[in-house]
């Protein structure tokens, strides 16, 4: 009984440190962005878009880059129909849009946030940094888990998906 409550906290442990912001987060960094979201199952929406919109190749390139990675709920809250609609042959470009306004050039870690600081995005339109309360948010989206290091950039996992204006 003790083991099965040590397992249990151990697990509580780390599924509630995995939620929060992390200044040293790292998963694999011998694995490029791609291969950590396809590790990552709360990330398979985001993978699924990703293959969708032929930008594979790109994020497993050289980079740097850095991504704010929407998590599968950050996609949920999105109204009913919007990601069966940019997963469709016809929307790719919308969907690369999407996609791309969550990739800045270069690597971009925690400690280099500015509160009101402008960052351009692979999309071409800028995202705004907020810092309020120890968190940062990317436009209106709230950084859950920070600078998580891949062999070609820095992923940081976000509840929202962000949009560019279209």
């Amino acid at each position: 009984m003790k083991k099965l409550f040590a397992i249990a906290m151990l697990f509580t442990f780390f599924l509630t440190s995995s939620f929060t912001l992390n200044k040293n987060a790292t998963l694999n960094p011998e694995a490029d962005i791609v291969d950590l979201a396809v590790q990552t199952e709360f990330l398979s929406t985001l993978v699924a878009a990703v293959k969708a919109g032929d930008l594979v190749g790109v994020l497993k390139g050289d980079g740097p880059f850095t991504v704010f990675a929407p998590t599968n709920d950050a996609f949920a809250k999105l109204p009913a129909g919007t990601v069966e609609n940019l997963l469709k042959p016809e929307n790719k470009a919308q969907l690369v849009a999407v996609l791309t306004y969550h990739v800045v050039p270069g690597k971009v870690y925690s400690k280099d946030l500015k509160n009101g600081m402008k960052a351009k995005t692979a999309q071409g339109s800028e995202v705004t940094i907020t810092l309020k309360d120890g968190k940062a948010m990317v436009n209106n989206a709230t950084v859950t888990v920070a600078d998580i290091e891949a062999s070609n950039g820095v992923v940081h996992v976000i509840d929202t998906v962000i949009l560019p204006k279209m």
